[in-house]
């Protein structure tokens, strides 16, 4: 169920929101360029594991070019700009507000597990039958790159979106460079995984599965904010 203008952040973006099971997520890439606390967010222009960044994303090497995608895509963040100084939280819910709008929170990587645990018991959300082709329930119905492969975002994309969690493929942003605008979707969890790395989910354009993995944390993924 589809949540209109369910929320707005600091900078006045308005968001809509979708419940999917008991949880409600932001159907939208932030793009605020504050936290709650009025502080501001920097534009990178190069990659850090320790300063906050955000970075509009794009296939363009400078952010000045690529600002006009930020409306539709929100900007990249950096995992230090995600956490806003909180620690590592495994918890359900996670209780890390992080970069998130008040009453919202930073999702662990239990919460999005708890996503996808549900989504396996709801025939409509899952693709030819099977409990782990969930990528096309998630993924928006455009800006999607053409893909052949079955069961796959971007293959018929208009048949996308069954959650209306609408995930864009804002790509990446690493080692100085944009990355897979277009073709993948990556975002954030509040939980660490190894020293300089924590979990994050991706969607691929050729992808049938949403993927679990452990993200560089000076990398610039999206972020979506679940409500406490």
């Amino acid at each position: 169920m589809v949540l209109p203008n369910a929320v707005s952040d600091i900078d006045g973006n308005s968001y809509d929101a979708v419940q999917i099971g008991n949880q409600v997520w932001m159907a939208e890439n932030l793009r605020t360029t504050k936290y709650a606390d009025g502080t501001t967010i920097p534009m990178g222009s190069t990659y850090s594991y320790a300063e906050p960044y955000r970075y509009a994303p794009g296939s363009n090497q400078s952010n000045e070019e690529n600002m006009v995608n930020v409306a539709s895509y929100g900007y990249l963040y950096n995992r230090p700009a995600v956490m806003h100084g909180a620690s590592s939280s495994a918890a359900n819910p996670s209780g890390v507000q992080g970069i998130c709008p008040n009453g919202w929170h930073v999702p662990s990587d239990a919460e999005w597990t708890e996503l996808s645990n549900y989504m396996k018991t709801q025939p409509a959300y899952m693709a030819s039958g099977n409990a782990d082709h969930l990528a096309k329930a998630l993924a928006a119905t455009w800006e999607w790159s053409s893909a052949s492969g079955t069961d796959v975002p971007g293959n018929d994309p208009t048949t996308n979106n069954a959650t209306g969690f609408s995930a864009l493929p804002a790509g990446y942003y690493g080692n100085g460079g944009y990355i897979s605008f277009g073709y993948y979707a990556n975002f954030w969890s509040a939980t660490e995984n190894i020293a300089n790395y924590a979990y994050d989910r991706y969607l691929g354009y050729s992808y049938a599965y949403v993927y679990r993995d452990g993200g560089n944390k000076y990398y610039g993924f999206s972020v979506r904010c679940v409500r406490d």
